[in-house]
């Protein structure tokens, strides 16, 4: 499948201007997003919170349609972590409704663009309502079989460690046999590529407890842009930086073996 160009940004933009730099035979894999600065997007209007949420839609649709554009494996949204339970039972009660009404308008979108919805969290701390709601999308998406939309519900990363150590000693593994790979195996995202990209937006310097085993060695990018302004321009500037990195994975780069090796005649 070939990605169009076209589709992902008018000719003459700023967003065409940047897409043309990018090598699209060079994206990552999976990339991951810490949604953040709804608040703060609302307080600096004078608004409600829940105005920054309901903002915070559009951002998360824009980006969802064109990582599918892009043929990105997995795309994985932080949307509600298990911290969040302790906001005000107003706020994440509107949370809730909004995350039901994005899947009530959107299950067309991700169908029409073969996208594969999943829940990392956990599923169950969620009300009814909305997890009647989320499972009735992942089952009508199920054999799609482009990208995996990953949505980060009732998720903490220590949580889900802890969830892939305690099923791993309910399996009866020898202590002898447990390594990386098996724990990668019990974490929610079995399966999938790490991410190798991971956004946050809001300008804020932290993991918050996100992916902590799968974004070891992923690339970190972030934007003082808040979360309802973000947009496919953003995405594209993150991808391209990214592709000006160096990946090591704890070895040495082309520039540092040349280096050695020159020392080693010397």
């Amino acid at each position: 499948m070939t990605i169009d160009r076209e589709k992902l940004a008018e000719p003459g933009t700023e967003e065409h201007a940047l897409l043309d730099r990018i090598d699209l035979g060079r994206l990552p894999r999976h990339v991951a997003v810490i949604m953040d600065g709804n608040g703060r997007w609302a307080r600096e209007r004078h608004l409600p919170r829940v105005a920054g949420h309901r903002a915070g839609i559009a951002a998360v649709r824009d980006t969802v349609e064109t990582a599918a554009r892009l043929e990105f494996d997995v795309l994985t949204l932080y949307a509600f972590s298990r911290e969040n339970w302790k906001r005000p039972r107003a706020e994440v009660n509107t949370l809730m409704s909004l995350l039901r009404e994005y899947l009530r308008k959107e299950r067309r979108t991700l169908l029409d663009n073969d996208i594969r919805l999943r829940v990392i969290g956990r599923l169950d701390d969620l009300p009814g309502a909305a997890r009647r709601e989320l499972e009735a999308t992942m089952e009508e998406t199920r054999e799609n079989r482009g990208m995996a939309f990953n949505l980060a519900l009732s998720y903490a990363g220590r949580t889900e460690i802890a969830d892939a150590c305690r099923s791993i000693v309910q399996a009866g593994v020898p202590a002898n046999e447990v390594d990386a790979d098996l724990i990668s195996r019990h974490l929610y995202t079995a399966g999938q590529p790490d991410p190798d990209l991971l956004i946050r937006t809001s300008g804020e310097m932290r993991i918050s407890n996100f992916l902590l085993w799968q974004i070891a060695y992923a690339e970190l990018w972030v934007t003082q842009t808040l979360w309802p302004d973000f947009r496919r321009l953003h995405l594209f500037q993150a991808i391209h930086d990214f592709q000006r990195r160096e990946r090591r994975y704890g070895g040495l780069g082309p520039e540092g073996e040349g280096r050695e090796a020159l020392a080693g005649k010397r």
